[in-house]
C-alpha cells in the first residue's frame, strides 16, 4: 500500500469519529433547535416548549438534561417565591454558531430546490 492511500484511510476514519461524536451530542430532531430556541431568548420551560412547535414535555426536558450534561445549557433556579427556572446558553454553546448558520442555509437551498421538484 502506499503511503497516500494509508494516510486518505486514516483521515477518513478519524473524519467519521469526530462527525459521530458531533451527531451523538447534538443529532435528533430536537436538540439544535432547543439551542435556537434558547439563543432567540426563549429562557422558560414553557417558552421553549412554545418555540419549538411539537415538542412533549417530556422530550423537551430530556433534551435540556442532555445538553446541561454537555455543556451547551446552563439551568439557574431563582429561589425567590415563587421558584423561577430558566435555562440558558452556556459560551461554549456559541461554537455551534457555523453549524446552524450552515445547516439553515442548506435547509433552505434544499426546501427550495424540493418546491421546484428535481
Amino acid at each position: 500500500m502506499n503511503d497516500e492511500i494509508v494516510l486518505g484511510t486514516q483521515e477518513c476514519v478519524r473524519s467519521l469519529s469526530y462527525v459521530g461524536d458531533a451527531l451523538y451530542v447534538i443529532g435528533g430532531k430536537w436538540k439544535l433547535r432547543v439551542i435556537i430556541a434558547l439563543r432567540e431568548g426563549n429562557t422558560r420551560f414553557n417558552e421553549i416548549q412554545r418555540a419549538v412547535e411539537g415538542i412533549s414535555a417530556r422530550v423537551l426536558s430530556n433534551e435540556l438534561k442532555e445538553l446541561e450534561l454537555n455543556g451547551f445549557v446552563r439551568r439557574v433556579v431563582h429561589t425567590q417565591s415563587p421558584v423561577v427556572v430558566e435555562y440558558q446558553v452556556t459560551t461554549y454553546a456559541d461554537t455551534l454558531k457555523d453549524v446552524l448558520h450552515a445547516l439553515s442555509d442548506w435547509g433552505q437551498i434544499h426546501r427550495d430546490k424540493i418546491r421546484k421538484g428535481w
